[in-house]
Order: structure tokens, then sequence, then C-alpha cells
């Protein structure tokens, strides 16, 4: 297993928010024995003369192999963290988005295929599941932004 660690300088990523009923969309991270630590919401880094929304649309055809569409309410976050004693700091761009297939709100979990050789998973979870896992929820900082009800409105899917 490789072991990640934060660049060395400061990256920027966009990550999409994507509900099921009162359910975010979101990755698993690992700790280096491959425990899960956390999740935080699907997306990527973005790329050199690439626009952020961009980003989210190559990301989630490279990794889900399907589209989405964005919304127009999104927020910007400063996140600077550590990781295995690693510092780390980013500039994320969280937009609220959806699915233009409706089938991937049928699945509880969905393989991401991060690269060639690697698969993560990604499943739905509630900021009230997180809690009670204890599990972080990446950005640090993003359940704030999440529960403040001048926050973004969520663009829910409801399951039948």
């Amino acid at each position: 297993m490789t072991s990640w660690r934060p660049a060395n300088t400061i990256t920027v990523k966009a990550l999409a928010l994507i509900w099921r009923d009162d359910a975010l969309l979101l990755s698993e991270i690992h700790d280096d024995a491959g425990r899960v630590k956390g999740m935080r919401p699907l997306g990527g880094t973005v790329e050199f003369g690439e626009p952020w929304r961009d980003t989210l649309q190559r990301e989630f055809l490279e990794e889900l192999g399907t589209r989405i569409g964005l919304l127009d309410r999104y927020i910007v976050m400063e996140n600077l963290f550590e990781h295995h004693g690693t510092p780390g700091h980013e500039i994320v761009f969280l937009c609220d988005a959806y699915f233009e297939d409706s089938n991937f709100y049928q699945r509880d979990i969905i393989t991401v295929q991060t690269s060639e050789e690697i698969a993560g998973i990604a499943r739905w979870a509630s900021l009230d599941e997180l809690a009670a896992r204890r599990l972080d929820l990446y950005p640090t900082g993003l359940r704030d932004r999440l529960v403040n009800p001048g926050f973004l409105r969520r663009s829910s899917h409801t399951v039948s």
C-alpha cells in the first residue's frame, strides 16, 4: 500500500456535494494502516489551466464513468492540515451537484476508479452517521459549514 503525503505546494481541489436524502456521497480516507479515518466528497485536483468546474466533470468521468450536473451554489475553503506529520495546504471549491444518471442514487456503495491499479469506495453517509462512527469529514470545517442554515441549500435526490 502506498502512503499518501500532501504536496509541498498549495493545491487546488474541486469537490462535489451530492446528496441522497440527508446523506452525502463520500469517499473513504484511510490512514497508513488502511483504517478508515474519515470521509470526503468526491472530486480531485485542478490541473493547470483547467477551470474547477471542468475538473469536476473530468474526475467523475474518469473515476465513475458518468456526468454530473453542477449547480450555481458553491463555496471556497482554505484547508490547512497535517497528515501523518506532513503539513498540507489546499484551496477547495465545493459545489452542489447531482448525478445526471439517477441509477447512481440506487447504489449504496459506489466503486471509484482512482487509477488503473487502485479502486476506492464511496458511500452515502449522513453527518449524524459520521459523528456516530467517529469519522472526520474533510476538508476540516466542512461539517460546520453544512450544518449552518445559511450555507448551501441541499439539492437532494430522494430515493423511492
